[in-house]
């Protein structure tokens, strides 16, 4: 999986580095007798995935309300994929063999050839868009393509009539994915092609931490890169979105409810992680 695309919605990756012994990636967070559940997802997953680590059905089971990063089944409507396809998608005739560099776009095409891929049908998305794309074509040829933990709970939560709340609006996801690579298509471009042939390892390493929450593995794997590379993506997608969620997390330790909170793992991860604000903020951050 290319660097920045594990960073997304869909992303795919998306776990505190001081907690002394790493157990999962699910975390009890307390204060003044109030609790909330963080726990750190994995937005696309195999089915030997299955089934998650025990931490994940704790939360669960003491949670009444889960709280996921946006509606997962409102990216299931017509509408939403109209809208989705309009942002990243040209509108203006250009594809992206006018944006990128004559090298790149050789590269591109070559790899798309080989994988037997409709290159014209391709064309108009925007770079964002055709990493995921292309990521996610890899991802299922790996047998890796399947329901994620957001997904998961999803449907489980519906059946057993829990209460949902979300920290974003579809349409706001949409538009930070559209901004991926905005201004550096052609390293963007380049990032996903190089990481191609070592996606089944990468992945495995990944999701390996993962389950293990070992913050430190994650981040070096998936975010150290990012960060120092494409500090604006990461911004975008990471640190700017993080601080919008603050206040509404801050906020479940105020109700009766226990909330559940499920979002990618990356956004828990580091110095600039929900969990390192929280911990500053005076909560108490437990991992299971």
């Amino acid at each position: 999986m290319n660097r920045l695309w594990k960073f997304t919605a869909a992303a795919t990756l998306c776990l505190f580095t001081t907690i002394a012994s790493a157990k999962s990636p699910v975390w009890q967070v307390s204060k003044d007798g109030q609790t909330v559940y963080l726990g750190g997802t994995v937005h696309v997953l195999a089915q030997s995935d299955y089934p998650l680590p025990e931490a994940f059905e704790h939360a669960y089971s003491k949670s009444q309300i889960l709280v996921l990063e946006m509606d997962m089944s409102a990216t299931q409507t017509p509408a939403f994929q109209q809208q989705m396809m309009k942002k990243m998608t040209y509108q203006d005739g250009r594809t992206y063999e006018d944006v990128l560099k004559p090298e790149t776009v050789k590269r591109l095409n070559t790899y798309m050839t080989e994988r037997q891929l409709p290159i014209a049908q391709l064309k108009p998305l925007k770079p964002s868009m055709l990493s995921i794309t292309l990521t996610m074509i890899e991802l299922q040829r790996l047998g890796i393509g399947g329901t994620g933990v957001d997904m998961f709970y999803t449907m489980r939560g519906n059946n057993d009539d829990k209460s949902f709340k979300f920290l974003e609006l579809p349409e706001e996801q949409i538009e930070f994915l559209a901004n991926m690579g905005q201004g550096y298509e052609d390293e963007y471009i380049n990032y996903t092609l190089d990481d191609m042939g070592r996606l089944a390892d990468m992945m495995a390493e990944m999701k390996a931490a993962w389950r293990d929450g070992d913050s430190q593995a994650l981040f070096d794997l998936a975010a150290k890169d990012w960060k120092d590379k494409f500090p604006k993506s990461y911004n975008s997608l990471i640190v700017t979105r993080n601080n919008n969620w603050i206040d509404d997390i801050e906020s479940y330790f105020k109700t009766d409810e226990v909330e559940f909170v499920l979002v990618g793992a990356l956004h828990l991860v580091g110095s600039d992680g929900v969990l390192k604000t929280l911990k500053d903020k005076g909560y108490t951050v437990k991992q299971l």
